[in-house]
């Protein structure tokens, strides 16, 4: 695929930024890739392993001259970098992000964008439970889902560049306004996370259950929920407080599921169960044969692979 940026900054060094350094390499799609981690352990580590062509002291320092930039911190971090940013960047250039919250993002984020600066918001649907600039890996985007957020002022031609990147990353994309994708999330990342997060919690207290058994025992089920529940905890703790009203909501509606669930364990109901239980097999049946995930053992995950 041709090369659709010169120059590219990504701004925070963890899975996702160091992924897509790798997915744009292996695609050509970018000619030099500036990197910057507040952390100087991290730009360090960078400079180590060669994640970025180049690594800079300063946020402001790894846009200037960039023709896209993308903001690959936490959630509640966006509005303090966009203002450092927004004075060095150029005219003509698309900044964009990878958060997890869109509406919030884009209220933090747009303000601070000068005139002539194209905003593309964006989330890619890949991630591990591994985080930092050693984590990254060129196929994560692979046939996983990236949704494009315009925002009203968005320059056709910059959305659709941005579109072209992601695919040729390996994403599939789909475009989204901000606060139906901040609902869609709450349903399928959100509050599921926060549910693993609970689970866990809640093996944790139970005191009858010793730590050694807990670890030993492990069935799947338990097993899934811990990989879930190491992600990382500042992302997630801005992703809940960005996104309050949407999880919120489903958490609401789980809450009465699990409550009519409890009450049909209580009486004894197997036909209210059954039912249940095969309607969300058919949904997992469907995010199989979309491609989304395989059935083969341990959900195809082979010991030690990133996923």
């Amino acid at each position: 695929m041709a090369q659709l940026y010169d120059r590219v900054a990504l701004i925070g060094l963890g899975l996702i930024a160091s992924s897509m350094f790798y997915a744009m390499r292996r695609a050509g799609l970018a000619g030099e890739v500036v990197g910057y981690a507040r952390s100087a352990d991290t730009r360090a580590i960078a400079r180590e392993i060669g994640l970025c062509d180049r690594v800079v002291e300063s946020a402001a320092e790894a846009v200037k001259d960039a023709d896209l930039v993308v903001l690959c911190v936490p959630v509640g971090a966006m509005e303090s970098v966009a203002r450092e940013i927004g004075p060095a960047l150029k005219a003509g250039a698309t900044v964009s992000d990878v958060g997890s919250v869109k509406a919030a993002v884009i209220a933090a984020v747009a303000p601070y964008l000068p005139a002539g600066v194209h905003f593309v918001p964006a989330h890619p649907l890949a991630g591990t439970e591994h985080s930092g600039p050693r984590s990254g890996f060129a196929e994560l985007f692979d046939n996983r889902y990236t949704i494009i957020v315009p925002v009203a002022e968005s320059d056709t031609a910059a959305v659709k560049r941005l579109e072209e990147l992601w695919q040729g990353m390996g994403a599939l994309t789909e475009v989204m306004d901000a606060e139906h994708h901040d609902r869609v999330l709450a349903v399928t990342s959100h509050t599921p996370h926060l549910i693993a997060y609970t689970m866990v919690g809640v093996a944790d207290d139970l005191r009858r259950v010793t730590d050694s058994e807990v670890i030993k025992f492990s069935a799947a089920g338990f097993r899934d929920f811990t990989r879930i529940a190491a992600s990382d905890p500042t992302m997630w703790r801005d992703v809940f407080l960005n996104n309050k009203e949407a999880t919120l909501e489903i958490l609401g509606r789980f809450t009465e599921e699990l409550f009519a669930l409890q009450r049909a364990i209580r009486r004894g109901d197997g036909d209210h169960l059954h039912a249940y239980f095969t309607r969300t097999r058919a949904i997992r049946r469907g995010i199989i044969e979309a491609g989304q995930d395989t059935d083969a053992p341990n959900f195809g995950r082979a010991p030690g692979r990133k996923e």
